[in-house]
């Protein structure tokens, strides 16, 4: 017996997620969803929709920009599997890591920077009350 999958409209999904159908055209002009269309042209989100728009949630919360969640979850018109994927998430991940670590890096280096100048200033504060 065949079941039928449940789908949502766009505002059914907007609401779901919290997100404005706005957003969710958006993501579909740039390729990340791909709904199927009624007879009547309207909008059908499957499960499989919903879950995308989630990783693309996930995806902006990190920082990602959209270009390089296509990249990981791959266009909603090709097929990524799940192996491709975690290996694309994973290399992504190690790239925001390094680039953490540098920006650490360079506050450190910008915090003493600050504190030097900081004791200068004080130094010759000191100095011109004398």
């Amino acid at each position: 017996m065949a079941s039928e999958q449940k789908t949502l409209t766009i505002s059914e999904l907007a609401s779901s997620l919290e997100l404005s159908p706005s957003t969710i055209r958006y993501y579909e002009e740039k390729g990340l969803i791909s709904p199927t269309r009624t007879p009547g042209n309207q909008r059908v989100y499957t499960a499989k929709d919903r879950a995308r728009l989630k990783l693309i949630l996930r995806g902006k919360r990190f920082g990602c920009s959209l270009e390089e969640i296509a990249e990981i979850i791959g266009l909603a018109s090709t097929e990524v599997s799940e192996v491709g994927q975690i290996e694309k998430s994973l290399a992504y991940a190690e790239r925001k890591i390094e680039e953490v670590q540098e920006r650490k890096l360079e506050l450190d280096l910008m915090e003493k920077d600050i504190r030097a100048m900081k004791e200068a200033l004080e130094l010759r504060l000191q100095e011109l009350k004398e």
